[in-house]
Order: C-alpha cells, then sequence, then structure tokens
C-alpha cells in the first residue's frame, strides 16, 4: 500500500511520468499504470484458478459420502479426520486441510439463505409449547408453557399447563384469544400432534377434528412450518426462551399453575407495553394500531373440553385417562360424559353435573362426601375413611370425630358418626353442622342421636301442588302402639 503511494505521489504531485517512476523504482510500466488507475491494490482473477488436487479427490469424497450417508444418524457424524483417513487408505495424496476446507465449502453451498420477512398488522400470529420448571404447591415440577406471540405488535400471551395435549393447547387458544380481544387472520405452528393428523404430500395437512373445529369457530386460516424446521416460525421460537430466561429465572413459586401463570402473564405484559422498538413506538402504541384489524370474536368462546363416554363402576367411581375419580353414589352402575378440561373434569349424568381436579395417568381423586348414604350404614367404612372424611367436611365434624373416638372409642365412635351422616342425608349438611356447633358450643356432645335429631329443623312440608292429582285425596293414617297390641291380642286368643 505504501508503494501504491509512493507511485501516486511522483506522478500527480511531482509530475514524473510513468516511465520513469517505473525505471527508478524497478517496477514494470503496465503496473505504474494500474495503480495509477486505482488508488488501492484490487486482485481480479479472470478465471478460477486450477485445483488439481481437489478435480481428482472430490468425486471420491462425493461418492464416500453418498456411500456412507445411510450408515450416520444421531452423534454418529462424518468428520474430516475420518474422511481424509479412509482417502489416504484409498491411496489419494490429499491433506486434512484440503478435505476440511472441502467439506466446509460444501456446507455453505447447501446452507439455507434466511429471507428478512414483513409482519403487518392483524396479519400473523405464532404458536409453540415450550417445558419449563415451576415450584408448584412446595414442589419443583415440570410444566408446558402454551405462547402465542403477535408477530406485529410483539404482543405475547403466556399460560402454563400440566400437560402438552389437544384439551390444552386448544384452551391456550380460547384464552389467549379472549384475552387479545380478536384474532389474527393467520397463525403459524409446528406439525404438532393436536393440531396436524398426518402430513399429506409435501404441503397439504390432515387437521385433527377439534383443532378443525376451533380454526372454524374463530376463522383464521392455519399455516404449518416444514417438518424439522422450527426456524420458519423464528420470531415464537426465540421469545419463548427469552421469557423462560427473563420472567420464569429464578424458577417461579405459587399454590397453583393458575396463579403462576397470572403472574407471568402480568410481568411479561407489563415489560411489553413500555418497550419501544426502532421507531421509538412502544408495543402498546402498536397493539392499538393493530386491535382494530383484528379479526372479531365470536358470540361465543369454543368449547375447549373435550367429551368421552364413560360408564359408572359399583363402587360409584369413573376412569379418564387411566385416572380414577368418584362420582356420587346414585350414578352407580349408570352410563356418563366426562368432559375433559385442562384443569379439571365435568363429569355429567341424568342431568346433574360435578367438577373433579384433573389428575395424571395413574392418579385418584376420591371424594368420600359422594359416599354419604352408603357410609350412614356401614359404621367399619366409616371408621377406616373417617380422617379423610372429617377432613372433606370441615368443622364441626373434625373435633366430633377426635372426641367420639377419645370418649367412646373408634369402633362405637364410628357408629355413632355413621348416624351423624345419616341426619346430613335427611336434612342437608348445612343445617346438621348448624346444629353441631350450637351444642358443641354449649359444651354439649350430641352423641345421643334422638338429641340431635330433636335439635334439626323439621322436614319441609311437601306443598299439595307437588303431589301428582290421582293421589291427593289419599289419605295415610299414623300407626299407633295400642293398635298393634289390639292386633296380637287378636292372634293370641
Amino acid at each position: 500500500m505504501d508503494q501504491v503511494h509512493v507511485i501516486r505521489h511522483k506522478h500527480f504531485t511531482e509530475g514524473q511520468s510513468a516511465r520513469r517512476i517505473a525505471r527508478e523504482m524497478g517496477l514494470h510500466r503496465g503496473t505504474v499504470r494500474k495503480y495509477l488507475e486505482q488508488s488501492e491494490p484490487v486482485r481480479a482473477e479472470s478465471e478460477p484458478r486450477p485445483q488439481p488436487v481437489m478435480g481428482a479427490v472430490g468425486p471420491r469424497i462425493e461418492a464416500l459420502l453418498e456411500a456412507w450417508a445411510p450408515r450416520l444418524g444421531g452423534k454418529h457424524r462424518l468428520t474430516s479426520t475420518r474422511l481424509h483417513r479412509q482417502l489416504v487408505e484409498d491411496g489419494c495424496k490429499v491433506g486434512e486441510r484440503t478435505v476440511r476446507e472441502y467439506l466446509a465449502e460444501r456446507r455453505r453451498r447447501a446452507a439455507e439463505v434466511y429471507i428478512p420477512l414483513v409482519h403487518r398488522a392483524g396479519d400473523e400470529a405464532q404458536v409453540d409449547f415450550f417445558e419449563v420448571l415451576v415450584d408448584c404447591g412446595g414442589q419443583r415440577r415440570k410444566a408446558w408453557k402454551f405462547l402465542l406471540r403477535q408477530m406485529y405488535s410483539g404482543r405475547d400471551f403466556v399460560w402454563l399447563y400440566d400437560r402438552c395435549d389437544g384439551v390444552s393447547f386448544l384452551d391456550g387458544h380460547v384464552r389467549a384469544f379472549s384475552r387479545l380481544g380478536g384474532v389474527s387472520r393467520r397463525a403459524v405452528y409446528d406439525n404438532l400432534s393436536a393440531a396436524v393428523k398426518r402430513i399429506v404430500g409435501l404441503k397439504e395437512r390432515q387437521l385433527t377434528g377439534r383443532f378443525q373445529a376451533l380454526v372454524s369457530h374463530y376463522r383464521f386460516e392455519p399455516c404449518f412450518a416444514r417438518p424439522c424446521e422450527g426456524h420458519d416460525k423464528g420470531g415464537v421460537e426465540g421469545r419463548g426462551k427469552t421469557i423462560r430466561l427473563q420472567h420464569l429465572t429464578p424458577i417461579v413459586a405459587g399454590p397453583d399453575l393458575d396463579a403462576i401463570s397470572a403472574g407471568v402473564l402480568g410481568e411479561v405484559e407489563r415489560h411489553w407495553a413500555t418497550g419501544r422498538d426502532a421507531a421509538g413506538r412502544t408495543g402498546a402504541e402498536r397493539f392499538e394500531e393493530e386491535r382494530g384489524v383484528l379479526l372479531p370474536l365470536p358470540a361465543t368462546a369454543f368449547e375447549a373440553r373435550r367429551m368421552v363416554p364413560v360408564s359408572v363402576g359399583r363402587g360409584a367411581t369413573v376412569r379418564v385417562e387411566r385416572a380414577e375419580y368418584s362420582v356420587p353414589e346414585r350414578w352407580a352402575r349408570l352410563e356418563a360424559e366426562a368432559w375433559i378440561g385442562a384443569r379439571d373434569i365435568r363429569l355429567r349424568c341424568r342431568g346433574e353435573t360435578v367438577i373433579r381436579p384433573r389428575q395424571l395417568p395413574g392418579g385418584r381423586h376420591i371424594e368420600y362426601r359422594d359416599y354419604l348414604g352408603e357410609l350412614s350404614r356401614k359404621p367399619q367404612a366409616v371408621r377406616q375413611v373417617a380422617p379423610e372424611l372429617v377432613a372433606e367436611l370441615g368443622e364441626p365434624y373434625g373435633r366430633l370425630w377426635a372426641l367420639l373416638a377419645r370418649t367412646h372409642g373408634e369402633r362405637q365412635g364410628a357408629r355413632l358418626l355413621a348416624g351423624v351422616l345419616g341426619a346430613v342425608v335427611d336434612h342437608g349438611e348445612e343445617a346438621v353442622s348448624k346444629a353441631l356447633a350450637e351444642a358443641m358450643a354449649g359444651g354439649e356432645v350430641p352423641v345421643n342421636l334422638l338429641a340431635l335429631a330433636r335439635a334439626l329443623p323439621a322436614q319441609p312440608h311437601l306443598a299439595e301442588a307437588h303431589v301428582p292429582a290421582e293421589l291427593r285425596g289419599v289419605e295415610i293414617q299414623m300407626g299407633r302402639a295400642a293398635d298393634y297390641d289390639a292386633l296380637l291380642a287378636e292372634v293370641v286368643s
């Protein structure tokens, strides 16, 4: 570079000719003229430089790569060292560096070129699930983070689930659309099993029935990334990692996943609303622009629950997804419906509905309040489940059982508690609880069931309008002990 400066200085400043400069500096006149035309040296090749070694070895390398391709997989990848060793064994004279450079150039040519995309308001959302750790109820466990990201405004919806299944996938959409107040015209996904039943050919996807129903309900277009090409939706991929590092680290804690989800979502939205883009606009300002072009929500939200028919066993239990749940004892041996949600299961039978928390496969959720009628006739069963039963019923049943077990022993105490449960069946839990609380507050323990019955309100009189017309004229006389004595006297005589 210094030589170029000297040549140009001698010619343009001192006025020397190219011939003189070439003679004084010992250069060719063509070299001097070239540097007078350009201020810095540029090497230009009229044609690629010959590569005699690679010209001979390249076809052999390609043949080895093709032959070994079926025998590669996982961590068994082909290195330049291994390939060079094979070439040497085949009699090729080539250096390892040359082989390494050949493989690098081959990878460069085959590498994908990424296209800078434009995201327009209301046009695109990207969706994915991510695995995270949470401290839920004092126990560290794995959870699944549902993330829907609006690509124009950068607004995110985050919710945590126990499972990465179809019900959670649909529930996340319903919650997200409700929170955003609208729906983007397109949503981009991986080829996850909750949405795609199978890939037909190179482009077409056969959707699952439930996901197709969600798409029809909210009227948006589902789009899918190429198989094994998650970077096709790089916006949500990168954002999922950022949320884990910025808002879920250190590992967040809470009593349950709903509480944790609400806290994380609130924090994510606070940071998003005040963050500014390259143009100086905040996230809230961008979303205000986007809100007006989102598809409107339907009049009713989509039912994300999945219904499966179940049979109630003789133990008044049902099995759903390999987990066991109790139902009211009057449902025993009937057919019912289980509406599986992300957090709970809604069980229906003959117009009645009960809700149970959803368990993991192999789990068991029994509520002994479902068996009060049977327990009132089975004191031994009451004795076996008394701690769980009184924990469900709450006070004053806990204090009552403790006192009965202490004063009468568990065997007789269970008999007395069974009688109290019978009163609960006849009069209702609220009335019996109130009578027990009043008696125990006064220092009495109504272990005498007749005394407890007197403390309970009388059974309500059946209104005449509720009696069938053909039975309204029937009178039933109350029996008297004297009537039975008269009947016995006639038999003896």
